[in-house]
């Protein structure tokens, strides 16, 4: 594929400061990009060694004033990088057409080009928008619901009466729509609650591989637009996370809790159940979150605390065996201090 910086602009709402007729035939990473390949600049690191790389093309920030021929100013170089490398290597579709070692059920409502590997499993049902692709041994339960522009990699289950919108991904070995953890204890022993709910995924949502994501009890767990996860999440029932949030490697959230949109979980966060966090909240990794949280916070630590606060707390750490120390010193010194004085006063 070749493609000139004019038509690059103009499909990433860039300006050209050089050639707009030179021809770029690929993408590659900053270090190895070569005079015909294009790559990016985003950071004040990489800006200052503009004139390290030999690409024939850079994608830069708007406010960069350096004169190179190379350069198209973007709003966002990485996003639109990400943009040209999509142009250059569009995603081929890996299968076609319904495979015959594949099991469809009755009543399923499908639209056009959809892809049915070999060893899935769709139940009865069943509605598949446009261009769905489902991957060796995908299994739909009874009453799932699929939009259009959906890939759902091998190995994952998606169970009864799943919602799942436009343009979503699914990577390999998820389950969602199992069984919350709920149960009732009676005489000694714990009762399984039924739960009768559903998951609903929104549109534009990305869910990593080897997540779980239960259904509710009542009602639905609810996964809002442009939510992205990655590997190994646990999402609880009645659980509902807001648009555009991201949940790294190893989150947990317990059941019946509410995550605001925009809002960032780092990795082996650990969320109760039954409290509510705000919009555009920051977790900072391995936090243990008990308690609600108020829009815009950035917390850290268990239990947790403002980031900074917790920045003071991890400094000190170190350090508490010398704070130990002196204050045994300091402790002998005022007793034997109550000992003269005792002394003197007889």
């Amino acid at each position: 594929m070749e493609m000139t910086l004019a038509q690059i602009a103009s499909q990433v709402q860039g300006q050209i400061q050089g050639n707009g007729r030179k021809c770029i035939t690929g993408v590659a990473p900053f270090e190895t990009a070569t005079s015909s390949e294009i790559t990016f600049a985003g950071s004040r690191k990489f800006l200052k060694r503009l004139h390290e790389t030999h690409a024939g093309a850079i994608l830069v920030p708007p406010d960069f004033t350096e004169e190179d021929d190379r350069v198209i100013r973007v709003k966002n170089p990485q996003a639109a990088f990400s943009h040209v490398v999509r142009i250059f290597y569009p995603p081929m579709p890996s299968w076609s057409g319904i495979s015959p070692v594949a099991h469809v059920g009755q009543d399923i409502k499908m639209g056009t080009d959809v892809a049915i590997a070999p060893f899935v499993v769709v139940q009865n049902h069943v509605t598949l928008g446009d261009r769905v692709t489902l991957h060796p041994h995908v299994v739909l339960g009874d009453h799932v619901s699929i939009g259009n522009d959906v890939e759902i990699f091998p190995n994952v289950t998606i169970l009864n009466g799943t919602r799942i919108g436009n343009r979503v991904t699914i990577h390999a070995g998820t389950v969602i729509g199992g069984d919350g953890f709920g149960y009732t204890p009676d005489d000694g022993a714990y009762h399984k609650i039924p739960h009768l709910g559903i998951v609903q995924i929104d549109d534009d949502v990305e869910i990593g591989a080897g997540n779980t994501i239960d259904r509710a009890t009542y009602g639905k767990t609810w996964i809002k637009n442009g939510v992205k996860t990655d590997n190994l999440v646990h999402i609880a029932h009645n659980v509902t996370v807001g648009e555009n949030t991201l949940l790294i490697a190893q989150v947990g959230i317990a059941g019946s809790t509410t995550i605001g949109g925009q809002c960032i979980l780092a990795g082996q966060v650990g969320v109760s159940g039954h409290i509510t966090i705000g919009d555009r909240v920051t977790i900072g990794p391995q936090s243990g979150i008990a308690g609600s949280i108020s829009d815009g916070a950035i917390v850290t630590g268990s239990p947790e605390m403002p980031h900074r606060q917790w920045l003071r707390v991890q400094r000190s750490i170190p350090m508490l065996p010398e704070i130990k120390k002196k204050l045994g010193e300091m402790e002998k010194r005022l007793n034997e201090i109550e000992s003269t004085l005792k002394n003197t006063e007889t």
